[in-house]
């Protein structure tokens, strides 16, 4: 009763000052929220696309084990529900989801802490990987991933260069989501990055796209677009990795990981258009 008399007595004196609705009662103590920090943002700074290997039912097992999870899940084939596609959403955006690993992104590290994860059921490679042949994405998956993305994307104001796949964040143990994943259906419905073709033909200046470039140049590019990279101008396998994570991302014809005049201008020109300031 005692406790009662007092938060009436509260909120009594806070209607004087117009504050009623800041005040929250919390069991033990109350809150009082009418003042608002200005230096704050949001948890979420990255939203980081993934594909399954494996089908649905399988996903969804594994995905709600006790080894990974992720936030959202895509079905290749996407039910409809009031003429909208359903997707999963496995576990809540305020929480961590464990999908990243060890990994790294424009600096940032231990990306769970600070993305948003989508797992696509995809299959990835189909065959050996020397083979070349990828699942591809169906079109009722693609426009199921554009409107979720584009909705996380306008919630969180997140950037186009933060919008990643596994292997951009972690290129040396991870190839998903392949180079098949529609980024250029994504950046067209205005998620995520994409280079302008006249600045990378401008860039490429006449040269054989297929013309060696200078592997230390490179390096220093992609580590300023964000990838984690020696700049020692050493095309070992590391660097090799990276490469071919940048060109499945960007130039998916081919991602052979070598350094050569395309990849050169491409990388340019993702910099001039976003990090040009």
């Amino acid at each position: 009763m005692k406790k009662a008399l007092t938060l009436a007595a509260t909120i009594s004196a806070c209607l004087l000052t117009a504050c009623t609705t800041t005040m929250q009662d919390r069991a033990t103590y109350i809150v009082d929220t009418q003042y608002h920090a200005k230096n704050a943002d949001s948890r979420i700074r990255f939203l980081v696309m993934h594909y399954t290997e494996i089908d649905e039912a399988q996903s969804l097992a594994v995905l709600t084990g006790n080894q990974v999870s992720v936030h959202y899940v895509v079905p290749d084939a996407p039910r409809i529900e009031k003429g909208e596609p359903v997707v999963y959403q496995l576990v809540p955006e305020d929480k961590r989801a464990w999908h990243a690993g060890v990994s790294s992104w424009q600096g940032a590290t231990e990306l769970n802490a600070s993305s948003i994860g989508i797992e696509n059921v995809n299959l990835g490679p189909i065959g050996p990987l020397t083979d070349g042949k990828w699942q591809p994405y169906p079109p009722a998956q693609v426009d199921a991933l554009i409107k979720l993305s584009r909705d996380i994307v306008a919630r969180y104001n997140l950037p186009p260069t933060r919008i990643v796949g596994h292997s951009d964040i972690a290129p040396q143990r991870k190839i998903d989501p392949g180079p098949l994943f529609p980024w250029r259906a994504l950046y067209d419905a205005g998620v995520g990055a994409w280079p302008d073709d006249v600045t990378v033909a401008a860039h490429l200046a006449g040269r054989n796209p297929k013309a060696p470039a200078d592997v230390r140049a490179l390096q220093e590019k992609l580590k300023r677009y964000g990838y984690e990279v020696a700049t020692d101008g050493v095309l070992d396998d590391k660097t090799r990795r990276v490469f071919s994570a940048f060109q499945m991302h960007f130039r998916p014809s081919d991602y052979a990981g070598d350094a050569d005049a395309e990849s050169d201008a491409i990388a340019q020109a993702l910099l001039d258009k976003y990090f040009s300031q």
